[in-house]
Order: C-alpha cells, then structure tokens, then sequence
C-alpha cells in the first residue's frame, strides 16, 4: 500500500495538506506558499532535517512545531490543535516533498544535549510494567508481540496511516499509544519530552531514506 500512490491512503491527507499549503488564511491574508513557493523545490529535505533547533526557545522544535508557529506569527491565524487533520495534512505535505531522501537530523551541534536527553528518555524504564522503549524496539526488534513484528522504531515516515487507526496520525500519537501499553503517563502533545524522544529517535535513523506518508499496521 505504502509504495503505490493511488493505494496509499496517507496521500489523501497530502492532497488536503497540498491545498491549505495554497490557501491563504489569518489576518496576514497570505498562505504557505505565498512565502515559500513551490513546496516541491523549497521544502524538499526539510523535513529530514527535523526536529531543529529553535533559535528563540533555544530548544528543538517538531516540524508540527514549527508548522504551528510559523501560523501564528506569519499567518497571524489561530493555530491549528495538535493531531486536528489539518495539522497532519500540512505536516505530511511538507514532509512528503523529502520522500526518498535520507535523513540527516542532528547534524547541529547545538542539538547534542537533547539528542542525549531523548537518549535517556528512550533507554529509561517507565511505567507500571517497568518497561523502557529500547526493551522492545533495541532488544526485541523483530519478533512479534500480539501477532505484529517489532520494529526497530525509526520514524522515517510520520505522519503515517495506520489501518489499526483506519486515520493519519502523528510520531507523537504513536509514543503515547506506547506509553499507555505500558501504564505510563504519556507526555502532553507538543512537549518537550516528545521533541527531545523524537529528535533521538531521527538522529538514530540517520542516513535512512524518508517514507512519508508511511503505512503501518
């Protein structure tokens, strides 16, 4: 499903994220493309760049992160909730314009610390059953749990169409599906936590070619 187009139903959130990319909005009047034209030569390798350090928080930020703020002080429009279709759609749009390209996130050095924080949050126990991310996806990637194989958890095509969610849905969904099947509190959306476990886990997939939109089970 994933390597054919016309049966990847991710594409149709990048055919929506394709036309708000084209639709001026907030009280600027002005749409993504107004600033950036041709998402297919301007955003190309982007997303294989993200998470990105933040000059003005001095932090990573998400290319959702990043999405949302650009909204808000270019667009001056009201910011689109975390995980709402138009977000994903905008988010698998852009990201879609890196497909085929290998990811080379963290290559700032300025992002180091949180690389190491997004390290310990990956390798650390959490929850009731005590379990950290690399019990399962470092040390038992590829067998099976619940009749899925394991992955080896590398982002490479978020946002993706999962068929468990019969919908698109972001990186940051899919780490709390994680949390709660551990009896973790998840991170709030839009955390630091999440953009520091995210920006870990693409600097591990470094080299890997971006998939978006990805197909998962």
């Amino acid at each position: 499903m994933q390597q054919d187009d016309m049966s990847n139903p991710g594409m149709l959130s990048v055919l929506d994220g394709e036309a708000l990319w084209n639709r001026a909005g907030g009280a600027s009047g002005r749409s993504c493309a107004d600033c950036h034209g041709d998402a297919a030569a301007s955003m190309r390798g982007v997303a294989a760049r993200y998470p990105a350090f933040d000059e003005e928080s001095g932090r990573p930020v998400t290319l959702e992160g990043r999405i949302l703020q650009c909204r808000e002080a270019r667009q001056r429009a009201a910011p689109f909730e975390w995980e709402s279709p138009d977000l994903l759609a905008l988010s698998a749009y852009v990201a879609h314009q890196s497909r085929g390209l290998p990811v080379e996130t963290g290559a700032d050095p300025r992002l180091a610390p949180f690389i190491e924080r997004g390290r310990d949050l990956f390798t650390g126990p959490k929850g009731q059953l005590d379990f950290s991310c690399a019990d399962c996806h470092e040390d038992n990637w590829g067998r099976h749990l619940g009749g899925a194989v394991i992955p080896q958890a590398h982002p490479t095509g978020y946002p993706i169409y999962r068929l468990e969610w019969q919908s698109m849905g972001s990186l940051q969904r899919r780490l709390r599906n994680c949390m709660t099947g551990v009896r973790a509190e998840p991170y709030a959306y839009g955390s630091p936590e999440h953009a520091e476990l995210e920006l870990f886990l693409m600097a591990r997939a470094h080299g890997l070619p971006m998939e978006t939109p990805g197909v998962r089970p």
